[in-house]
């Protein structure tokens, strides 16, 4: 039997997977057992920040798994507590907690801002519609696409939904009873949307006012992504919480909540726990992968690169005005939007040897490995040119 075959017999059918056998990752590139090579330019969806068989990292997991690959969190490590210096050092924030995935870290924020209000009456969590925060039951409560939703009702108690960037809807809702907001400042799920500078500027009012904790997911925008360790960073705010993942072990599954002073001391021993969490050979992974974005040159890559990229994708809106409507984000978190669904300029930049994916019917999103080069960039540029000439035909 077919891989595909396999698949079909045992697995769930929770993915639609492309018929591609994978036998190898170099850079920014996949091969196939066949030999052929694809460009990833949505890098494990946004995970492989530094691409595929990055030394660096290769050679961190290889020292880390000769000493010891598991110890229970009853034991200081040092590959956990490297990693948090780095992760507070760049984040200038005051504590952190190391998760498996990024919908366990979301988990463990709610469950942090929870704690923090609970002597405060405060317990209402708002969300905006068009986010995704994960699909556990507290990150699917506040997740605003109904996809993601449908069948899983009912949801947590006190928690709402805002329309995105609509500041007057969100002003009427939030109260003395409010104990968080949680926001994207770029929603990836949602098809690339930019929080607006007045939105912002209305969140932290109303924080000031009411005393609420704002929780920044940064799970598939963070870490470099946008030219900025945190995309928070391009706007004049800092969150209470701020939830991290995706690329933060390498490739292996680590993801981590960080609080400022405000929430430094509310978990106590026992409150809150993981058995895999922070595990040492995903942190040892995690080291290189931070050091190589925040001191070897690879966010400014994803500025100077991401950039270019974007200015290339405007010059084909520009071309072609009756097929793409808008292009968004920054850095190397780019959406094209289409006025059409893109599933099928997503399945012909697969014959063109491109890996391009589509979120939100109508926009493609681009969430390449941040060491791409502009050489990749032309490439890139060159399929979706012809593919956009054919879609135009």
């Amino acid at each position: 039997m077919s891989l595909k075959e396999l698949e079909e017999k045992y697995f769930f059918k929770t993915y639609k997977r492309l018929n591609l056998e994978i036998e190898k990752g170099e850079g920014c590139y996949l091969i196939t057992k066949s030999g052929v090579r694809y460009l990833d330019i949505f890098g494990g969806l946004a995970v492989n920040s530094l691409g595929y068989n990055h030394p660096k990292v290769n050679q961190a997991i290889k020292n880390q798994i000769e000493k010891y690959i598991h110890l229970s969190n009853l034991f200081l490590q040092t590959p956990q507590i490297e990693l948090a210096e780095l992760l507070i050092k760049y984040s200038k924030f005051n504590k952190i907690f190391f998760s498996n995935s990024g919908t366990e870290a979301m988990e463990g924020a709610l469950k942090l801002a929870r704690k923090w209000g609970k002597d405060k009456s405060k317990s209402e969590i708002i969300s905006f519609h068009g986010s995704f925060h994960g699909r556990t039951f507290g990150a699917l409560s506040i997740t605003g696409r109904e996809k993601y939703r449908n069948g899983y009702e009912p949801f947590l108690q006190g928690t709402s939904f805002c329309t995105y960037n609509d500041c007057s809807e969100l002003v009427s809702k939030v109260n003395e009873t409010t104990l968080a907001i949680v926001l994207e400042f770029i929603q990836g799920e949602g098809g690339i949307n930019e929080a607006s500078i007045d939105f912002v500027e209305t969140i932290n009012e109303l924080r000031n006012k009411f005393g609420f904790l704002l929780i920044a997911d940064e799970i598939q925008s963070g870490l470099g992504r946008t030219g900025k360790f945190f995309a928070f960073e391009h706007l004049n705010i800092v969150p209470d919480i701020v939830v991290v993942a995706k690329p933060l072990g390498g490739g292996l599954p680590l993801g981590a909540f960080l609080g400022n002073e405000k929430v430094a001391d509310v978990f106590t021993y026992g409150t809150h726990g993981t058995t895999f969490g922070g595990n040492p050979v995903a942190c040892a992974a995690g080291i290189e992968t931070i050091k190589e974005i925040m001191e070897r040159g690879v966010i400014d890559n994803a500025i100077v690169t991401g950039n270019y990229l974007k200015e290339k994708l405007i010059s084909l809106k520009a071309k072609y005005p009756g097929l793409i409507r808008d292009v968004r984000g920054r850095g190397m978190m780019l959406g094209i939007e289409l006025q059409t669904d893109c599933e099928k300029i997503v399945h012909e930049m697969l014959e063109h040897k491109v890996l391009v994916n589509c979120t939100n019917t109508n926009v493609i999103r681009l969430l390449p490995p941040l060491i791409l080069s502009f050489k990749e960039v032309d490439f890139v540029i060159e399929q979706f040119e012809t593919c956009f000439k054919n879609f135009s035909k």
